[in-house]
C-alpha cells in the first residue's frame, strides 16, 4: 500500500500563514535590538510559528510563555551534559520506517515530519524521518502479525499534517485489522491551526469504526481561545474523548497560578489533563528544565484547589521501561 504524505495545498497554506523568518517575527513583535541579540539567528531546528499564536504574544519581551515555547533563544546553543539528540532512544524501537513499538499493546505510527509549529523542546527534532511518499505495506504487515497490539498512536510530526485522503486510507487500513481496537491522535493542530478541524475531516472520523482518542498538547492557558475550544468541541460531539499532555517548562508553566489556570481551562473545554511530562533532555533544551519536585508541588496544588479529574499524572519517559514512569 502506498500513501501520499502531505496534501500540497494544505502545506503551502500552513507555510504561508506561519512565521518562518526570525527577522519578520522580530519586527512583528517589535523586539528591541537587545532582545533580538538573545535570539538564535541560525538554529538547525527552524522557526515555524502560526501567526495566530504570534498574535497572542506580548510585544517586546522574551518572557511571554508562548514566545519561549516557539522562538529559538541563544541558550539553545549551549552544550549541556546529559542533553542529547535522541533522549528517549526512539531509534532503538523503530521496527519499520514509520513504526515504533515500545510498549506492550501499543505501537506508534510516524505519519510525517511536518508539524503545525516547532516546539523548541521537541524530543524528536533530530529524528531521521521517512518523509517522502512511501510504501507502507511492511508497517501494516507488522501490525497484522503482532496481534497483541490493540492501539495505534498517530504521531510524527503531526498526523493532521496529512491530507484527508491520506488519513482516510490510513485509518481504513487500521479499521480492517481486527485486533486493533483504538486509534489515538497526538496533535497540536487544534491549538495552532484550529480550522484544520473542518467538516470534511469530521466526516472522515465519523466513518471509522474503531474508538478514536485525541491527545492534544497544551502547555499554557494562553494557547486556548474561542476558536480552539470550538474546534475541540467539534471533535467531542463525535464521541471522541479529549485528553491533554503538557511538558513542565521553566518560565512557561512552572508556577502554581499558571498551572492551575491551565488545568481548569482544559476541563472547562471538556479536555481531561492526562500527563505532565518532565522535560525529555534533548540537546538545546536545557534552559527549559524544571526539577521533578517542583512538578510534584504543582500537582499537589491543583489537587488541593480543583476537581480530581483536573489533576494530571507527573511522568517521565525512561528508555527501555515498559511504560511511562509515574513520579
Amino acid at each position: 500500500m502506498t500513501l501520499s504524505i502531505i496534501k500540497p495545498t494544505l502545506w503551502r497554506q500552513i507555510q504561508r500563514e506561519n512565521f518562518t523568518s526570525i527577522q519578520e517575527l522580530s519586527e512583528f513583535l517589535e523586539l528591541s535590538e537587545e532582545h533580538q541579540s538573545r535570539i538564535a539567528k541560525s538554529s538547525r531546528f527552524a522557526l515555524n510559528l502560526p501567526r495566530r499564536l504570534a498574535r497572542k504574544m506580548a510585544k517586546n519581551t522574551l518572557d511571554d510563555p508562548l514566545f519561549r515555547q516557539f522562538v529559538p533563544l541563544a541558550e539553545e546553543e549551549l552544550n549541556s551534559p546529559g542533553f542529547v539528540a535522541d533522549p528517549v532512544c526512539d531509534n532503538s524501537f523503530r521496527k519499520e520506517k514509520k513504526l515504533l513499538h515500545k510498549y506492550h499493546g501499543r505501537a506508534l505510527w510516524l505519519t510525517t515530519s511536518a508539524c503545525a509549529m516547532h516546539c523548541r523542546y521537541c524530543f524528536r527534532q533530530n529524528f531521521p524521518y521517512e518523509s517522502a511518499a512511501t510504501d507502507i505495506t511492511k508497517e501494516l504487515d507488522y501490525l497484522k502479525e503482532h496481534t497483541e497490539i490493540q492501539e495505534i498512536i498517530l504521531s510524527g510530526g503531526d498526523p493532521l499534517s496529512l491530507s484527508d485522503s491520506s488519513l482516510k486510507e490510513l485509518l481504513q487500513a487500521f479499521d480492517a485489522i481486527p485486533h486493533i481496537q483504538r486509534i489515538r491522535f497526538h496533535t497540536r493542530f487544534p491549538l495552532g491551526i484550529p480550522e484544520r478541524i473542518d467538516a470534511p475531516f469530521l466526516a472522515l472520523l465519523s466513518g471509522i469504526q474503531k474508538q478514536i482518542y485525541f491527545i492534544i498538547h497544551c502547555n499554557h492557558p494562553k494557547e486556548l481561545d474561542a476558536d480552539v475550544i470550538a474546534a475541540l468541541k467539534r471533535l467531542s460531539k463525535l464521541g471522541i474523548p479529549l485528553l491533554n499532555q503538557s511538558v513542565l517548562l521553566k518560565g512557561v508553566n512552572d508556577d502554581e497560578k499558571t498551572f492551575l489556570s491551565l488545568s481548569e481551562a482544559l476541563i472547562n473545554a471538556g479536555v481531561i489533563p492526562y500527563y505532565l511530562h518532565v522535560l525529555d533532555p534533548v540537546a538545546g533544551a536545557s534552559h527549559f528544565m524544571v526539577e521533578e519536585e517542583r512538578g510534584r508541588e504543582l500537582i499537589r496544588y491543583v489537587q488541593e484547589h480543583s476537581s480530581g479529574y483536573s489533576v494530571p499524572r507527573l511522568v517521565r519517559e525512561i528508555a527501555g521501561s515498559p511504560s511511562k514512569t509515574f513520579l
